[in-house]
């Protein structure tokens, strides 16, 4: 079973203009991301791009970078994309979407999402989630919770029911927040892509509805801390002071 990990990466932010080229601690984000992604030892790790001199950064840090259409709709349109480079991958095969805001994200992150896909576990997708320390984040909508059911008693992984904005599940002694990262089998992608933004996922803008709306099985791996997002100039302040204490 091949892994191959596609980090879709834009210029065009609207909250964060150029933010995959931002300077934190001496390298641009999208660097940072991908030597993580690289330390995950995955078969391959390619960076889908919309714009030439992106590549060109990618290519002259020894990555791989693949053009993608700028008018694809989403992050994950353009993973696919991407990932029909490669000839060879096979419906089980594994294509993990790593986003490219999260420079700071823990290999082991990135491969205990794998994980929950190769042991052969009931799932078309895999995500993770981090118990939410701070209790602001439970109303800020800018954090998405997830409602999911553990399979297991360490309550390690589970099924993920829902994701959403807003607090859920009601009434929770323990809120989880979702990290930006899916392992999709190369066949749960192919169908997510050829369907339409449905109702929930255009009401809630989380486009991980639609692999609930189709019926795909959302596997939900948790963590302990939830790895910073980098999506506006605060963030990217607190990237800079974080990697005085973290090598590139």
């Amino acid at each position: 079973m091949k892994k191959i990990i596609v980090i879709p990466s834009r210029l065009a932010s609207s909250r964060l203009p150029n933010k995959p080229l931002a300077d934190i601690g001496g390298a641009p984000m999208i660097i940072r991301v991908l030597n993580q992604a690289r330390l995950a030892k995955c078969d391959q790790v390619i960076v889908a791009c919309c714009d030439e001199r992106l590549k060109s950064i990618i290519e002259k840090a020894g990555g791989k970078a693949v053009l993608t259409d700028p008018m694809l709709p989403s992050g994950t349109d353009r993973v696919y994309a991407a990932s029909q480079a490669i000839k060879t991958l096979s419906p089980e095969d594994i294509i993990i979407n790593l986003q490219g805001d999260l420079p700071f994200i823990s290999p082991a992150y990135i491969s205990f999402a794998a994980t929950l896909l190769e042991q052969n576990m009931p799932f078309d997708i895999t995500t993770l989630a981090a118990p939410i320390q701070d209790a602001a984040d439970i109303q800020n909508p800018s954090v998405v919770k997830v409602a999911f059911s553990p399979l297991d008693q360490q309550k390690s992984y589970g099924f993920g029911h829902y994701f959403s904005r807003a607090p859920i599940p009601h009434g929770a002694a323990t809120f989880y927040h979702h990290i930006g990262i899916y392992a999709f089998r190369k066949a749960a992608l192919e169908k997510f892509v050829a369907a339409s933004p449905s109702t929930l996922e255009n009401t809630e803008r989380l486009e991980q509805l639609r692999a609930l709306d189709l019926g795909l099985k959302i596997g939900v791996g948790i963590v302990d801390e939830a790895p910073l997002s980098v999506d506006t100039p605060d963030d990217l302040n607190k990237a800079r002071l974080n990697s005085q204490r973290t090598a590139v």
